[in-house]
C-alpha cells in the first residue's frame, strides 16, 4: 500500500493532469491512494477573492469568474465529451462560494477562509478523479472531510487522531481493494460538519496522516524539483540533490523553512517508520530523495532562505530582566495574533525575534505588546539558516550583507540579515 501526493504545480494545466495519469498508470497494479492539491495557484487566487469579499472591495466577482474560467479551460482540454458529468459537478461545487459571497460577510475571517479556500481542493480532485475514470482507471473520489476529523481552529485545525484513524481504517482499505481513492489535501472536517484547513501547504500533512493511519509501505510526494536540494535554485546557481535524509534532518530543514516538505509531515511517518520519497513529476524515473530511519547525517551543508522578515525587539519599560513571566506573556500575545517566530534571541533586558512580515498582524502584535513593553520592529530583512555550517558557508551568504541577529548551535546557524548600506 502506497500514498501518492501531487501538489498544485503537477496539476496546473491539462498536460499536468495527463502526466499524473501516466505516473499512476505505472503503479496501477499496487494498492494506491492519491491526494491532490488545488490546481496551480488556485489557493492564492481564492485568498485574493476572500480578501476582496471580506474587505468589501468590488473585485471579488471578477476574481471568482477568472477562477472558474481557469478550471473550465482545463476541463475543456481534458474531456472531448462536453456533456461529461464532471462539468456540472464542478459548477455545483463552485456554487458553495456563490452562496457565501452573495451577501455581505457575517462570519469571522478565519472561518470564511476555510469554507472558501478549501473549494480549490474539492474542484481539483473532482476533475482529476473524473479524468482518471475517463481514461480507464478505476478511480473513486472521496471527501476527505469524512475521514480527517479536526477541532474548530480554523486555518490551523488540530487533528483528532483517534477519530481520524478509526474512520480511515474503517473504509479506506476496502475501497483500495477495488479502486484508487482520490481525495483532497489540506482539508479536514469538524463534528458539526464545517470545513477546516490544516495550515498553508498542508496537503503534505494530509498525505502523512493517511500513510500513518493505514500503516502504508511508503509515501511519495511528487514535486517540480528532482528531490530535496541543499539550497533553493532561486538563490544558488549550483545546488546538490540530497539522495537520503534522516527523519531528524528532514524535520529540522522543514522547521527552519525548507519549502519542499510541510513541517508537520515528518513526525507521523517517523512514528510508524514509513519511508517518505520526494520525487520529480517531470522526471518520474529520477532518483529523488529518500527520508527514512538512519543515523547518517547530511552529506552537504544545506541553506534555507526566508525573505520578507521583520525583527521585533522587546524590552521591559522599567529595564528589569527578561525572565520567565515576561516571556510567558510575550508568547501568549504572539499566539493570540498568530505570528510565528522563526528565530529568537534573548539577553538580560532584550528579547528579539524574526517573524514573517504581515503588516496587519505585526502592527496589531506590536500595539498590544507596547502596553507592557518598549517595542520596535524593522522590516525588509532576510533570514538565512545553514544546517551543518562552517565559516566558508557563512561567508558565502554574507557578501554585501549585514548581520543584525545571529544564533548558533553545534549544527545550525541562523542569521537575520539586510543589505549593506553604502
Amino acid at each position: 500500500m502506497h500514498i501518492f501526493k501531487f501538489g498544485g504545480a503537477s496539476v496546473k494545466d491539462a498536460e499536468g493532469v495527463k502526466n499524473v495519469l501516466q505516473i499512476i498508470e505505472q503503479h496501477k497494479g499496487e494498492p494506491l491512494l492519491v491526494i491532490i492539491s488545488a490546481m496551480g495557484k488556485t489557493t492564492n487566487r481564492l485568498e485574493e477573492l476572500l480578501n476582496a469579499f471580506f474587505y468589501r472591495q468590488e473585485t471579488h466577482h471578477q476574481l471568482f469568474d477568472e477562477i472558474k474560467h481557469f478550471h473550465f479551460q482545463i476541463m475543456d482540454s481534458l474531456f472531448e465529451d462536453k456533456n461529461h458529468p464532471v462539468f456540472d459537478d464542478v459548477l455545483n461545487t463552485f456554487v458553495e462560494i456563490d452562496w457565501i459571497i452573495e451577501e455581505d460577510p457575517q462570519d469571522p475571517y478565519d472561518y470564511l477562509y476555510d469554507q472558501i479556500v478549501s473549494i480549490g481542493e474539492m474542484v481539483s480532485t473532482k476533475i482529476v478523479s473524473a479524468y482518471l475514470q475517463y481514461r480507464g482507471l478505476n478511480a473513486q473520489w472521496i471527501d476527505v472531510r469524512n475521514y480527517i476529523h479536526t477541532d474548530n481552529t480554523y486555518r490551523d485545525a488540530k487533528v483528532d487522531w483517534v477519530k481520524t484513524e478509526a474512520a480511515i481504517q474503517k473504509d479506506i482499505p476496502s475501497i483500495m481493494q477495488n479502486a484508487i481513492p482520490v481525495t483532497q489535501g489540506f482539508i479536514g472536517g469538524t463534528s458539526e460538519n464545517f470545513t477546516t484547513t490544516l495550515g498553508r501547504e498542508g496537503s503534505d500533512y494530509t498525505a502523512a496522516i493517511f500513510a500513518a493511519c493505514l500503516n502504508a509501505a511508503g509515501l511519495t510526494i511528487w514535486k517540480d524539483v528532482p528531490g530535496i536540494l541543499n539550497a533553493d535554485p532561486k538563490w544558488f546557481s549550483s545546488t546538490e540533490l540530497i539522495p537520503e535524509l534522516s527523519y531528524l534532518d528532514a524535520i529540522e530543514l522543514s522547521y527552519y523553512g525548507a519549502n519542499v516538505i510541510h513541517p508537520k509531515t515528518i513526525k507521523p511517518l517517523e512514528n510508524k517508520e514509513i519511508t517518505l520519497y520526494v520525487r520529480s513529476f517531470i522526471d518520474a524515473n529520477g532518483q529523488g530523495t529518500r527520508i527514512h530511519k538512519t543515523t547518517e547525517s547530511l552529506s552537504v551543508p544545506s541553506f534555507i532562505f526566508k525573505v520578507n522578515q521583520a525583527m521585533v525587539s522587546i524590552l521591559p519599560k522599567d529595564f528589569s530582566f527578561i525572565v520567565e513571566d515576561n516571556l510567558s506573556h510575550i508568547f501568549k500575545v504572539f499566539h493570540k495574533h498568530k505570528v510565528k517566530i522563526n528565530m529568537m534571541h534573548n539577553s538580560a533586558v532584550n528579547f528579539s525575534v524574526s517573524v514573517d512580515y504581515d503588516e496587519k498582524q505585526v502592527s496589531k502584535l506590536v500595539e498590544e505588546l507596547q502596553q507592557d513593553f518598549s517595542v520596535s520592529h524593522l522590516a525588509d530583512l532576510e533570514l538565512v539558516t545553514i544546517r551543518y555550517y562552517n565559516q566558508q558557508t557563512i561567508d558565502r551568504v554574507l557578501i554585501d550583507k549585514e548581520v543584525l541577529l545571529e544564533v548558533k548551535d553545534s549544527y545550525t546557524c541562523q542569521m537575520l540579515i539586510r543589505n549593506k548600506t553604502s
